[in-house]
């Protein structure tokens, strides 16, 4: 069995695994797109005038932040079947993503609450009274000025919390989805092991890229509503 590096199987694997990265994308954005629902229902508990639910949102969000990706991905992936058996429900024959999806969603929801509460936190609550007090209605303040405000202080943490989705999706193949990783390691284990190292290259690459991708999209997005911002206090 051959175990030299040979650089060319780096080359040779991109273009083998860049066609599972539709499904590597699938889990990365769905679980961000219901993980941002959750998380503003999470956020709306935390700063809302209940306790109780102020008390349930936290709790989720230090119970789900102290768990291991790799953990809650088994719990879901063991559990939800589990309980479904104990309903009458047969869950085993769900597509492997649907677990992984939930898995990231419930994650990315806790750290996104964190996220949006210190963002609307961060705004000076004089800017809402001073824009009832001219005549605008609660939802129209919150919607014309607090919320834009919010959604740049949140956007820097919001691309942090994306790219650790899609990193942390590749944890996926644990469970046998094959994405982007999942292909990695069939190559793999078709080579007999052999050269590892330089089909894991390979997939760095790809992840360096995407990654340093997303950061300069998420600067520039960054860059042009702070101009907006800014144009609004000086306005």
């Amino acid at each position: 069995m051959e175990k030299y590096f040979d650089a060319s199987y780096i080359w040779e694997s991109i273009p083998l695994l860049i066609p599972f990265l539709k499904m590597t994308f699938m889990v990365a954005g769905l679980s961000v797109l219901f993980g941002t629902f959750l998380g503003f229902i999470l956020t709306a508990a935390k700063i809302g005038k209940s306790k109780f639910a102020r008390k349930v949102a936290n709790g989720y969000t230090t119970i789900l932040r102290c768990t291991p990706s790799i953990v809650l991905l088994f719990l879901v992936y063991y559990g939800l079947p589990a309980i479904g058996d104990r309903v009458g429900l047969n869950l085993n024959n769900i597509h492997t993503a649907v677990f992984v999806i939930i898995t990231f969603t419930l994650q990315f929801a806790a750290a996104m609450s964190e996220v949006m509460r210190s963002a609307f936190q961060s705004i000076d609550k004089g800017q809402f009274e001073a824009a009832v007090s001219v005549g605008l209605s609660n939802s129209q303040a919150y919607r014309r000025i607090v919320f834009p405000q919010a959604f740049v202080v949140a956007l820097p943490n919001f691309g942090n919390s994306l790219l650790a989705v899609l990193q942390e999706g590749s944890l996926a193949y644990t469970i046998g989805l094959i994405d982007v990783v999942g292909k990695a390691n069939l190559i793999i284990a078709g080579n007999y092991n052999a050269h590892a190292l330089e089909i894991f290259l390979a997939l760095a690459i790809i992840y360096w890229i995407l990654s340093i991708a997303i950061e300069q999209f998420f600067l520039k997005l960054e860059k042009v509503f702070s101009k907006g911002k800014q144009g609004l206090k000086t306005a």
